[in-house]
């Protein structure tokens, strides 16, 4: 079970915003949605670190602590990483 820890909603975080994945602080690039499912959104929230290494964390607008996944940009594709906890 992922431990969540929000300062607001989700769907308020926005460019610039600051979110900590495992004790480890990344910056948010955007947040968008990827598929408009109609009754559901699939939503991207780009991240950055310090290295410039690019994440992604994706979810459903309607199910945010079930669906909260979180993906490393390898090469030119993005890879499911786990993770135990997360804060913004």
């Amino acid at each position: 079970m992922i431990e969540i820890k929000a300062s607001k909603p989700i769907s308020e975080i926005k460019k610039g915003d600051k979110i900590k994945i495992d004790g480890k602080s990344y910056e948010v690039d955007a947040h968008y949605v990827l598929i408009d499912h109609g009754s559901t959104r699939e939503m991207v929230i780009e991240l950055f670190d310090s290295n410039d290494k690019d994440y992604q964390l994706r979810y459903f607008n309607d199910q945010v602590n079930e669906t909260l996944d979180f993906y490393e940009l390898e090469e030119i594709i993005y890879e499911k990483k786990p993770f135990e906890n997360i804060e913004w």
